[in-house]
C-alpha cells in the first residue's frame, strides 16, 4: 500500500526531483552529433546545410537562454515581444554564422566521449576530427533547467560560443544605441 501511495504522489513532485543524469546529457549530444554528422555527409549545398544547422540548433540548444544571456543585463530593458523577435533573429544568425563552417567538416566526424555532472549542469566532451587537422575538443554544457534537456553553451577548443556571441551582440547593441529593433534587424541580415 505504501508503494502505491508513493507512485500516486509522483506526478506531484517538482520536475527538478528527476535530476538530469550523465546518460541523458550524453544522449542529447549523441543525437545532436548524429544529426550534424548526417548533414556533413549529405552532400547538400551550403545553403541547405545552413538551413539544416539552424534546425539542429533550434532542436538541441536552449536558444532563449543563450540569446538572452548574450544580451546580458540589457535583456531586462525589453518586453516579451521584443525579446521573442530578437530570439528568432538570433537563432537565424547563429544558424547562418556557424552553419557556414560545415564545409570545414566535410569528410570529418565528431565523436562523443564522456559526460559528467558539473555544478547544476552536465558537461559532455566530444572530439572533432577534420581532414588535414589535428583532432580538437568540443564540450557541450547541458541542462534541463528550462524544462527540456538542451545545451546552453559549447566550448570549441576552450572558447565559449555564448561568451563569444555575448561580445558580438554587445557590440551590435552598442552600434544600435540600445535599440533592440535595430539589433534584431541587423541579426536578420548578419551571419
Amino acid at each position: 500500500m505504501a508503494g502505491l501511495t508513493a507512485m500516486a504522489a509522483l506526478p506531484l513532485l517538482p520536475a527538478r526531483a528527476f535530476a538530469l543524469t550523465d546518460s541523458a546529457a550524453k544522449s542529447l549530444v549523441d543525437k545532436l552529433v548524429a544529426d550534424i554528422n548526417t548533414v556533413i555527409g549529405s552532400g547538400k549545398s551550403e545553403a541547405a546545410m545552413i538551413r539544416d544547422f539552424e534546425g539542429i540548433f533550434a532542436r538541441y540548444a536552449d536558444v532563449p537562454i543563450i540569446a538572452r544571456s548574450c544580451l546580458g543585463a540589457d535583456a531586462r530593458n525589453y518586453n516579451a515581444a521584443q525579446l521573442d523577435a530578437y530570439t528568432n533573429a538570433f537563432r537565424g544568425y547563429i544558424g547562418r554564422k556557424y552553419g557556414k563552417r560545415f564545409r570545414e567538416f566535410i569528410g570529418g566526424r565528431i565523436e562523443v566521449r564522456d559526460a559528467k555532472a558539473v555544478k547544476t549542469w552536465h558537461e559532455v566532451v566530444t572530439i572533432a576530427y577534420l581532414r588535414g587537422e589535428a583532432p580538437f575538443e568540443v564540450r557541450f554544457f547541458v541542462s534541463d533547467r528550462s524544462g527540456r534537456t538542451l545545451f546552453f553553451d559549447m566550448l570549441i577548443e576552450g572558447v565559449s560560443l555564448r561568451l563569444t556571441e555575448r561580445t558580438e551582440i554587445g557590440a551590435m547593441l552598442d552600434r544600435a544605441r540600445g535599440d533592440i529593433a535595430k539589433l534584431t534587424a541587423e541579426l536578420q541580415r548578419a551571419g
